[in-house]
């Protein structure tokens, strides 16, 4: 298609359709017209635009009524023409500003927007945008004259009434960017010629007029249906902040005086319309600007879509770089909404918040500014004051956002937090609100049953296992998510960084000593204002004036651990067992502080503490447990913050701290250990082990002293178990006169604390078994060191051996003598027979030929002496810890026979009572030790089992045997099951340990068989199975005899017609219960009988 590049071409083409058109304005002529302008080049149309565009304006103007299909194509074409073309004449830009407009308003003029179909409103409004970015050079500005209000208001009423009541997003969306471009903030890509400073005053005095209509209208639409679409929502938003901006900034509002005359406007009429920004007008709009503010910050803070949180905090930037002096009253409302979205879930919002912040705090706007200042005081109050009233309303997210405006709040005021605090009414607003909102959950029955059983717990628990820093989970009653706990921990950080740290201490403490209702929350808000004071963990915008001194921090920590360590407030009830509440209530009722901790040791105590209970509650007992908890997590904030300077208070910490360690609750003793960890960090300490071995002597010599007043300090056993439990072998000279101390403890307070005083034995024991003796066929090396040294010396070993070897031969002769009849004919000989030989000389190491006991074994005898006499207890608990004392004890003296046999000796009475005649828990756990003796002892308890106990082991299984054959499968819960399968399992090594008789060997196989039975429970047929697996070692001939009685698939030929045919009781018979199981047991025989024959001698 050929293009026409002149004027005079393009007239001789152009000129019959615009003739046409004229005269008749049809659709199809519109259509013409704008397929021949596709043949003109723009320079040719820019110089007959005015021609080309007469007879579409005329088709507009032409009076009646219209088909909307016509407009719409006279519209498009207007629109293509300008959009190739520029506006160079004032004239033909007001007029067709005029014409556009009135193709959207209605005949009537009673509703601004006429109902025409969307098509139609969407064309205009794009050929107005197009018109207003086709005006060439300053010929745009000739709109924004007083003359022009009129149509600028026409024209801003009608595209606020679109976009405010369209249901299509397109038109909202078009009507918006439109109304921006008619306000000259257009961002499009295209170049705009910047206003100066008097342009943009005057557009500011001219817009003044239309600034309530378009910021009440926007807010409408800022806050209306969620499903107009985030876009519209956002170009809302983006409009309303440049429209205020343009017309409430204060440099513009800076040069504008009371008294300055209106601008000049010809007509009385106009003159109305025109407003003067002056300083009455400006506060006058400023209070009604603040409640849009307040109403769009409200609906757009929690908007589902990141971009409108974004937008709001742009206006937010703006408002408060530009419009800070004449918005003073919408301050408290944009700073709400940008402290409400720093925590904001989208990244990109949280970095401008934090960017726009930080300018903030730069430019010292609220600082240095009495007024902002005052309006975040008050602020600050009213929150603190509904704090309470919106954590109980609120959903989490809502709580998160209220918490969030807090401390961003305190953390705008920056140094004026301290000024602030000064007032009572706001600090008692303040930390009533915290109390409240960080109030615990203590309904929780399963941190009260969490105990921690047995010293294997934790012992030897390796120090990188451990988490630094990092406490219990706790449950709160107002909320669940733990980001809003990090926004408390934050606040009283911040609190703690800018505050006055001995005011808010005090009235912290004071919180604390008033009600044990506040207690908790005082303790976790006085850890966190420490933490903030030092300057860890604290997020400001703001440098505080002078940081807290090094001194100061000290002091301060070492009164709260005096409150902390405080009797009153560190035993507390936290389990119903009789004697440990009976220890707490010794602790709390006693007048006189004892010498647990230090020099620091002689307040009195009230007794009537208002934790000390005699029938506590669950829930009372929960929350004492949550204090211990807070208030141990507090030792380790502490001890972060002062670093190596801490080791100076460890005189005085450490001992509790290790008392909780040792608690049998779980939750305490694992905060207590956690602690431990964050004070070797702090102290520079490699391992806990390091740490208790540093300061032992400050430890041993508490745990002496308090060994002595048992009755005022029932918890020294506790510190001495903890530190067996995270120390090693190192440790055991430090502690042996300690251990000593205990022992003699437990010999004198026997009847009433051996349950505690057991408790430490046993962590004792087992960390002699882990720290001396031998694992996996290897020695320990402290038990080679120990025999090395016993190997020392000049024939302190081979002269034992020979005397040995000789009295062997000796009594070898007698007993043959005796066997044959020949006894020793008179005295004389038999004197002579039994005399001994002569003594070699030996050193002084080898005296009476036996080497001294190594000092942990001597510890595990004097031990197992105190548990012989305690077997027979008549609390059941203190038979349990007993039973399992003593089997460390056996394992930490098997290497010292002529000493673990006496003892074994000894203790067999007592443990055959236990496993015959007692609770089923005791008969369990005495049977376990009866293996380990066994294992340990061998045939030195050979004749003792199998007259003592075998015979009552058999017949309990026989006499059970047939209740488990009929049992359900909760019968596999029940004491009964759990004791059968233990006496299965284990009787199978006893036989092989013991080597057993045939007679014994009989009974064993005669009570086992019956389980070999398809109706006994799975576990027992098993456990039968492993009986027979340990005969066939010990005897596999009886065994295979025994198995074919019951069962004999195969039939065993004669080699010989002379011999006999072999008859054995179970051939031939049909198959029955006990089928499965022997044939199993047949074939493993066959299969080890192959392996022996294969391996060869």
């Amino acid at each position: 298609m050929a293009v026409f590049d002149t004027p005079q071409e393009a007239f001789g083409i152009l000129r019959p359709v615009c003739v046409q058109l004229t005269k008749v304005q049809t659709t199809e002529n519109v259509e013409r017209l704008q397929a021949q302008l596709q043949t003109v080049s723009d320079s040719a149309l820019q110089e007959l635009q005015e021609y080309v565009l007469f007879p579409l304006r005329f088709a507009l103007k032409t009076p009646g009524p219209k088909r909307e299909s016509l407009v719409q194509s006279v519209v498009q074409c207007i629109t293509s023409i300008l959009s190739t073309t520029c506006v160079k004449k004032q004239d033909l830009l007001q007029e067709l500003f005029s014409e556009l407009c009135l193709c959207l308003s209605s005949p009537s003029g009673l509703q601004p927007p006429a109902p025409l179909s969307e098509e139609l409103k969407l064309t205009v409004i794009q050929a107005l945008h197009v018109l207003l970015h086709s005006a060439y050079g300053d010929i745009i500005l000739t709109l924004y004259q007083p003359s022009t209000l009129p149509h600028l208001g026409f024209a801003v009423s009608l595209l606020l009434a679109l976009a405010e009541q369209e249901k299509a997003k397109q038109i909202k969306l078009a009507a918006l960017k439109c109304l921006q471009v008619l306000i000259l903030q257009c961002d499009c890509q295209e170049h705009h010629r910047p206003l100066d400073t008097v342009e943009t005053r005057q557009c500011g005095d001219l817009f003044a007029s239309f600034l309530p209509g378009i910021s009440i209208a926007l807010s409408r639409v800022i806050t209306g249906d969620i499903k107009q679409g985030h876009m519209v929502t956002v170009s809302a938003i983006r409009l309303f902040y440049q429209t205020v901006c343009l017309v409430m900034a204060d440099e513009q509002l800076a040069t504008i005086t009371q008294d300055e005359e209106k601008p000049s406007v010809e007509q009385s009429r106009l003159s109305e319309l025109v407003v003067h920004r002056g300083p009455d007008w400006v506060k006058s709009t400023a209070d009604k600007l603040s409640l849009l503010i307040h109403k769009i910050v409200e609906f757009a803070s929690l908007h589902p879509h990141w971009k409108v949180r974004m937008e709001l905090v742009e206006l937010v930037h703006l408002l408060m770089l530009k419009c800070s002096q004449s918005l003073v009253e919408s301050v408290g409302h944009l700073l709400k909404a940008a402290v409400g979205l720093v925590n904001d879930e989208s990244n990109e919002v949280q970095s401008k918040c934090h960017e726009i912040l930080r300018s903030i705090a730069e430019l010292r706007t609220v600082a240095e500014n009495r007024d902002l200042a005052d309006v975040l005081s008050e602020n600050l109050h009213s929150l603190a004051t509904a704090l309470p009233r919106l954590m109980n309303s609120q959903d989490d997210q809502g709580k998160f956002s209220t918490l969030s405006l807090l401390l961003g709040s305190l953390k705008l005021l920056g140094p004026k937090v301290s000024i602030v605090l000064n007032s009572a009414a706001h600090l008692q607003r303040l930390s009533k609100a915290l109390m409240q909102v960080l109030e615990l959950d203590v309904a929780d029955v399963k941190i009260v049953e969490e105990r921690r059983w047995g010293p294997e717990d934790s012992l030897g628990e390796p120090l990188g296992s451990l988490q630094h820093g990092k406490g219990q989970k706790k449950y709160f009653r107002f909320f669940i998510d733990e980001r809003i706990f990090l926004l408390i921990q934050q606040v009283c950080r911040v609190l703690g960084y800018y505050g006055n740290l001995y005011l808010l201490v005090d009235h912290f403490m004071g919180l604390y000593n008033e009600s044990v209702v506040y207690r908790k929350q005082a303790a976790m808000v006085l850890n966190e204002l420490i933490t903030g004071a030092a300057g860890l963990g604290v997020d400001v915008l703001h440098e505080r004036e002078t940081a807290v001194s090094t001194e100061d921090l000290k002091g301060t920590i070492t009164s709260i651990l005096e409150e902390y360590t405080d009797q009153a407030n560190w035993y507390l009830t936290t389990s119903i067992d009789t004697e440990g509440t009976s220890d707490e209530l010794t602790v709390k009722h006693s007048r006189v502080r004892t010498i647990p901790r230090g020099a620091h040791s002689s307040s009195l105590i009230s007794s009537s503490s208002p934790s000390s209970d005699p029938n506590p509650t669950i829930r009372s007992m929960n929350s004492n447990i949550w204090q211990i908890c807070i208030q141990l997590e507090g030792v380790g904030c502490f001890a972060y913050v002062l670093g190596k300077e801490f080791r100076l208070l460890l005189a005085s910490v450490l001992y509790p701290v290790l008392e909780k360690a040792g608690d049998s609750t779980l939750v305490i003793s694992q905060t207590a250990t956690g602690t431990m960890v964050d004070v070797c960090h702090a102290c520079g300490y490699d391992s806990v082990q390091n740490l208790i071995n540093a300061n032992s002597d400050y430890l041993v010599n508490g745990i002496s002293l308090n060994l002595r007043r048992v009755a005022h300090q029932p918890h020294a056993s506790r510190v001495l178990e903890a530190m067996l439990r995270h120390s090693d072998a190192s440790l055991l000279p430090l502690v042996e006169d300690v251990i000593r101390d205990v022992l003699s403890a437990l010999d004198q307070f026997y009847d009433d604390r051996a349950s505690s005083f057991l408790g430490v034995l046993s962590t004792l024991v087992a960390a002699l078994v882990q720290w001396f003796v031998v694992v996996k066929g290897k020695e320990h090396p402290q038990e080679q060191n120990l025999e090395q040294q016993r190997k020392q010396g000049k024939g302190s070993v081979i002269t034992p051996m020979v005397q040995e070897v000789e009295q062997f031969f000796l009594d070898y002769i007698k007993q043959k003598q005796i066997a044959e009849g020949n006894l020793p004919a008179t005295e004389e000989e038999e004197e002579e027979v039994q005399a001994p030989p002569p003594e070699p000389e030996m050193d002084d190491s080898g005296a009476e030929g036996e080497t001294p006991l190594p000092a942990h074994a001597q510890i595990a005898k004097d031990v197992m002496e105190r548990c012989i006499h305690l077997l027979s207890d008549k609390s059941l608990r203190v038979r349990l810890k007993v039973l399992d004392v003593l089997e460390f004890c056996v394992i930490v003296l098997h290497l010292h026979e002529s000493h673990l046999l006496p003892m074994a000796h000894r203790a067999w009475p007592a443990l055959v009572t236990r496993l015959i005649n007692d609770d089923p828990l005791v008969v369990l756990r005495a049977f376990k030790v009866l293996c380990t003796l066994a294992e340990k002892c061998g045939d030195f308890l050979r004749r003792r089992f199998s007259k003592d106990v075998l015979p009552k082991l058999a017949g309990s299984l026989v006499t059970q045997a047939p209740v488990s054959a009929r049992a359900g499968p909760m019968y596999s819960h029940t004491l009964a099951f759990k004791l059968q399968l233990a006496v299965l399992q284990g009787l199978g090594s006893l036989c092989e340990k013991l080597d057993l008789g045939e007679s014994d060997l009989n009974k064993v196989a005669d009570a086992c068989l019956i389980y070999l039975s398809a109706k006994q429970p799975v576990k027992l047929q098993e456990a039968a199975r492993s009986v027979f697996l340990h005969l066939m070692c010990v005897d596999p001939d009886a065994t295979w005899l025994l198995l074919n009685q019951i069962c004999c698939l195969l039939p065993y030929e004669p080699p010989h017609p002379s011999l006999q045919p072999v008859k054995l009781g179970g051939m031939g018979r049909q198959r029955t219960e006990f089928t499965d199981n022997v044939l199993g047991l047949l074939g493993e025989l066959q299969r080890r009988e192959t392996a022996a024959f294969q391996a060869g001698p």
